[in-house]
This record gives C-alpha cells, sequence and structure tokens, in this order.
C-alpha cells in the first residue's frame, strides 16, 4: 500500500506474467522419419489372439496334468507342522507354468491325476514378502480336483468366418495386414512430430515461471486421478498402496509437466507467428468429433466447454502440422537388430610334442556374447469418459508429441 485517504488507497502488486517466447527454427527442420513394415509376426500375433478369443476350455479326463493346463486344487500349507497365516485355499485355479505360485510349486503338480492328494515341498524364497516365511521349507498338502486346457481352433476358413466378416483366412489376414500398415503409419507420422517438436522447443528461448509448471502438475494430478477412478481406487489410495507422499508423486511428474507446459508455449509462439486462425468450420468438426466420442449432443459439449478453448487446440495442431509441412524429411525402414552370430576362434596350432610324443589339440574357444536387440513399443491408453461428466477437451498436438 503506497497511499491511503478518504477517497481509498493505493497499492502495487508482483505477479507472474506469461513468459515471452524467442523462437529459433521452426521451417526447414531436418529430421528421419521411420517407415515400421508389417511383419509376418505381427500378423500372426493377431491371429493367435483371435483363436485364444475363439478358444474353448476343456476338461481332462484321460490323462495326467501337463504344463499349460488349467488345474483346480485345494491346498494348505505348514512350515515346520504349522499352518500359517494365507497358506490354505479350496477350488484354486492355476495355470501350470505360469509362474504365479512359489518356484517349484507348479512343477510338483504336473504328472498328478485328477482326484490324487499329494505333498508338494518348496522353499520361500529369500526376499519374501512375509518375512516370517522367507527362507523357510514349507509343506502344501494339496488335492488335485480338476485338469482343465483351452482348445484353440484350427486356422483354417471357418476360423477365419467365425471370427471375422471374412471367408477365407487370406481375406482375414490381409485386413489384418491392412490395419496394421494404417496403426505403423500413425505411429511413424507421431514420432516424426515428436521429433520435430522437440527441436522447436530445444530451439527457443524462455524464462518459464515455476507456477506454469506446477498448474500442468494439477492438471497431470487431476487426470491420474480420474484414471484411478475407473478402476476403483483414488489417488490418497494409491499413495497409501506405493507408500508415497503426495510431493514425492508430483515430483515424479515434474519433468514431463515442464516439457508438456514448454510444447505448448512453443507451439502457441508459431500461431502467433504464422497467424494461425481456426474457421468455423474447423470449430464445428471439433466440437462434432468430442460429441461423438463421449455420445453427447453437439450443443451439450459447447456448454462445457468454450469456443475459445477449442481454437487453440486446433491452432496448436494446425501449427505442427506447418512445422511437419516445412520440415526436409528423410525415411528409414525400422530393422530390428538381430543377434551377432557366434564365433569360433581358430583352433590353437599343435603344441611341441611331449616327452611321450603326444601332440596336443587346444579345443576351439566358444563365444558366449549376443548383441541385444531393440525394440520400439508405443501405447496410448484413453480413459473412458465418466458418466455425466463434463467432456475433456480434445487430445492436443502439444500432448501428443509426448
Amino acid at each position: 500500500v503506497t497511499k491511503v485517504d478518504a477517497d481509498g488507497f493505493v497499492f502495487t502488486a508482483e505477479v507472474t506474467v506469461k513468459p515471452d517466447v524467442t523462437l529459433g527454427d521452426y521451417k526447414g527442420l531436418k529430421a528421419e522419419k521411420t517407415i515400421y513394415p508389417v511383419s509376418d509376426e505381427a500378423i500372426g500375433a493377431e491371429i493367435e489372439r483371435l483363436r485364444n478369443q475363439a478358444s474353448r476350455m476343456l476338461t481332462v479326463t484321460d490323462r495326467a496334468a501337463a504344463d499349460g493346463d488349467i488345474v483346480n486344487i485345494n491346498y494348505e500349507g505348514s512350515v515346520d507342522g504349522v499352518p500359517f497365516d494365507g497358506g490354505k485355499a479350496d477350488d484354486q485355479d492355476l495355470k501350470l507354468g505360469s509362474g504365479t505360485f512359489i518356484p517349484g510349486f507348479e512343477e510338483q503338480i504336473v504328472g498328478k491325476n485328477t482326484g490324487d492328494e499329494f505333498d508338494v515341498n518348496v522353499t520361500f524364497p529369500e526376499e519374501y514378502h512375509a518375512a516370517e516365511l522367507a527362507g523357510k521349507a514349507a509343506v502344501f498338502k494339496c488335492k488335485l480336483n480338476e485338469i482343465k486346457f483351452n482348445e484353440l481352433p484350427e486356422v483354417d476358413d471357418e476360423f477365419a468366418k467365425d471370427v471375422s466378416e471374412f471367408d477365407t483366412v487370406d481375406a482375414l489376414k490381409k485386413d489384418i495386414s491392412d490395419k496394421i500398415a494404417a496403426q505403423n503409419a500413425q505411429r511413424s507420422q507421431n514420432e516424426l512430430e515428436d521429433k520435430l517438436v522437440d527441436m522447436v522447443v530445444d530451439g527457443m528461448t524462455v524464462e518459464l515461471p515455476d507456477c506454469m509448471i506446477e498448474t500442468a502438475l494439477d492438471d497431470m494430478e487431476r487426470d491420474f486421478d480420474y484414471r484411478l477412478s475407473m478402476q476403483g481406487l483414488n489417488l490418497e489410495q494409491y499413495l497409501q498402496m506405493t507408500g508415497m507422499d503426495r510431493e514425492g508423486f508430483r515430483k515424479t511428474f515434474r519433468d514431463q509437466a515442464e516439457k508438456k507446459t514448454k510444447i505448448r508455449l512453443a507451439l502457441e509462439a508459431v500461431v502467433a507467428a504464422e497467424k494461425i486462425v481456426p474457421s468455423e468450420e474447423d470449430l464445428d468438426k471439433e466440437f462434432a468429433k468430442i460429441a461423438e466420442s463421449y455420445s453427447m449432443p453437439v450443443e451439450d459439449v459447447k456448454k462445457y466447454i468454450p469456443a475459445s478453448e477449442i481454437s487453440k487446440d486446433i491452432a496448436a495442431a494446425k501449427a505442427v502440422e506447418l512445422i511437419v509441412a516445412e520440415a526436409k524429411v528423410t525415411e528409414k525402414e525400422f530393422a530390428p537388430e538381430k543377434p551377432a552370430p557366434k564365433k569360433k576362434a581358430a583352433p590353437k596350432k599343435k603344441e611341441t610334442a611331449s616327452e611321450e610324443g603326444a601332440e596336443k589339440k587346444a579345443a576351439p574357444k566358444k563365444t558366449t556374447k549376443k548383441a541385444a536387440e531393440k525394440t520400439e513399443e508405443g501405447a496410448e491408453q484413453k480413459a473412458a469418459p465418466k458418466k455425466k461428466a463434463a467432456p475433456k477437451k480434445t487430445a492436443k498436438k502439444d500432448e501428443t508429441a509426448e
């Protein structure tokens, strides 16, 4: 307060203002676009997924349990003859070979028949979560109630008719190939956009206020809490389960929040420099897209999301399109690195004969080192909207860039 009188008072205030951004180059950037071919392995994996969906569970009556079977068992465990908490269950389903139970447990069920009663002898791992059992030898008295297995259908034309709208396996595989190709193309484009937007961010100059990062963290925290609610949890429960406090939780996202904020500022600067203004048609299309994704009337969407906010998102997306269109892009097909073949060492020369005249030959050495194989994966998950909840803003290109 600098002045007070009968008419009131005068004061000065210091506030954080939106930072000025000085752009570097955002046109003519050079980047490599990775092209992902459709592999036979990817098509095969999708066929296997469809086979598993169309499989049927059958009860085994004519053989013993085998690896891969699903068995139903009763068991009760004890250490030194004394039962322990959590060591007893009835009608427990277990897939043999899944590694769900203590090491050594599942292997001892293989070869047993329905109705058999037997002991399973195991030792709890030293790092077992229950300290009182860690490293202890235990005996589980078990009864095998039932053996089942998944019968997978043969991959033939009948299979194609059952799992799709196609009449032949070839047509089904062609459709799968086309869909994977479209997914791969989108992945390539997303990665290219990420690279170019990162270059723009790296080339700009900005003094980022801490409060902007905190605001981004608030948004990310709310989004995380929302996604947890889809699983019947909330953030407080998650923090208790992980033993993390709120400060530690926010710290793990701080770098991501800072990057997200810088991307937004960079794209806004490009929008201003290029005088990008979305048209009414652009706005109508975006509102219609949001309304369709949330199964809501367009007019209701407009009540929740101001047109000015949608306009900012569209403009940012158009800025990314401009950056990509102006870039100098080269293409390179993705090829996973194959393990290097083992090299055999040349056999040693014969040694000088011993006093008995025997000659010794050195056995060739075997290499054991394998080259690492790199793979790239991309998954974006979208949380389903809450019922009767206000729709969220459209996915931003600057967020996609992350």
